[in-house]
């Protein structure tokens, strides 16, 4: 019979739930906003950089931080940061003193406390939940953070521009605060015993080694780092080929919300049908499935701006975004020593998320120079490269690191 997954683990998926619905009304209304001011797609591509550059500059502290510090306490601190850093710029609207570089300052800063924020989620669950559960619990976390941040996030982001800056600023400032709340009556202390006393110096080097000697895990990281640039240099300019009057969609801001949200269908979808796939034609195929799944959200809108045949794809790149997460997540938990493993998601989100603000820098600029279609058409590409990353990522691989791994944890009798 299946345990039960705990109080303490549903506390933590409400308060990842709520912190990520803020982080889809953020990321949504930023770039709304900014095209009030300009229409350039440098510039707008240019606050997908300002979000996702952190991961390239602060990742591996913030894993050795996370690693040596409380976890829980670590999210904690960086929701109240990311809560007060809204409340700065609400101000500032109100005084008239907002601007693009104001909205860059303010990604910047929020991406920065979402690498540490990010890092101590990841890490935290072995401590919360048994190694059996990860599967389940990672695909419920996913669903209530996909759901959240993708499925409600983008419509409701939609909606409050309309509103106004200032309501599309002070919700997601309300619930930061809230996860914070729910965070609290998580139980227990997250910190890892040390045997001795290090430098953050030497712990990065540590798990810089740990991956660098692991290629399974550091095939994988490439292959994300690949999806999180193609995904990123589409994104960046997606509004600009979606909203507008003189757009190839022309969908309207609260419309453009809506078709963001056939991802977090996709994804809600593959959370509950995650485990059946992955016992039914194993975890290698389930992967390839998911490059699928990605392809299509970069292709399709390379052919055509029917918005409906794009809603289709991003429904099936959802389902394969779940299919990734759930599977190698899960998977680098079990085979990760627990006090390694902020360093490891770390180093491992480095080349897999330090990738993020390139693309978007990328796509901004191809999207200058050739046109907003050109960036699908060479990122579809780029997608197809992935798979060539599956002669090394097979059941047997996968297998064969989970009994090394139990091999090493488990004392000899």
């Amino acid at each position: 019979m299946a345990t039960k997954l705990g109080i303490d683990y549903w506390r933590l998926w409400t308060s990842a739930g709520l912190s990520d619905l803020a982080d889809g009304i953020v990321k949504l209304a930023l770039p709304l906003v900014a095209i009030e001011v300009t229409r350039s797609p440098a510039l707008v591509a240019g606050l997908t950089f300002a979000f996702t550059l952190p991961w390239l500059l602060f990742a591996l502290p913030a894993g050795a931080l996370v690693d040596r510090m409380d976890r829980r306490r670590v999210m904690l601190g960086a929701n109240i940061v990311r809560a007060t850093l809204l409340t700065v710029l609400v101000l500032a609207v109100v005084l008239h003193a907002g601007s693009i570089w104001a909205l860059y300052v303010v990604a910047l800063s929020v991406g920065t406390a979402e690498t540490l924020y990010d890092t101590a989620a990841q890490s935290i669950l072995p401590q919360i939940v048994a190694r059996e559960q990860l599967s389940k619990a990672n695909g419920r976390l996913y669903a209530a953070e996909l759901g959240a941040s993708q499925f409600v996030g983008p419509p409701l982001g939609g909606l409050l521009v309309a509103a106004g800056a200032v309501a599309a600023f002070v919700t997601p400032t309300a619930l930061w605060l809230a996860a914070v709340g729910a965070l609290l009556s998580v139980r227990g202390r997250f910190r890892l015993p040390r045997t001795e006393p290090t430098t953050l110096r030497a712990d990065i080097a540590e798990g810089l080694r740990y991956l660098a000697r692991h290629r399974l895990l550091r095939r994988l990281a490439t292959m994300v780092g690949i999806f999180n640039f193609t995904g990123n240099a589409t994104s960046a300019i997606l509004v600009l080929y979606a909203v507008g009057p003189t757009s190839a969609m022309r969908l309207s801001t609260s419309a453009y919300g809506v078709l963001l949200t056939a991802i977090a269908v996709g994804s809600l979808l593959g959370s509950f049908l995650t485990e059946r796939i992955e016992r039914r034609i194993g975890r290698a195929r389930s992967l390839l499935l998911s490059i699928v799944g990605n392809l299509a959200i970069a292709a399709v809108p390379a052919v055509t701006a029917n918005p409906y045949a794009i809603g289709g794809a991003f429904l099936l790149g959802g389902f394969g975004i779940m299919l990734w997460n759930s599977i190698t997540v899960s998977l680098r938990q079990r085979i990760t020593p627990d006090r390694l493993l902020g360093r490891l998601n770390s180093c491992y989100r480095l080349l897999a998320w330090g990738t993020m603000p390139v693309g978007a820098a990328i796509g901004g600029l191809l999207a200058q120079l050739f046109g907003l279609r050109a960036v699908f058409v060479v990122m579809t590409c780029v997608t197809l490269v992935s798979v060539l990353g599956m002669r090394i990522v097979t059941d047997r691989a996968m297998d064969a690191a989970e009994r090394e791994h139990d091999a090493i944890t488990t004392p000899s009798r």
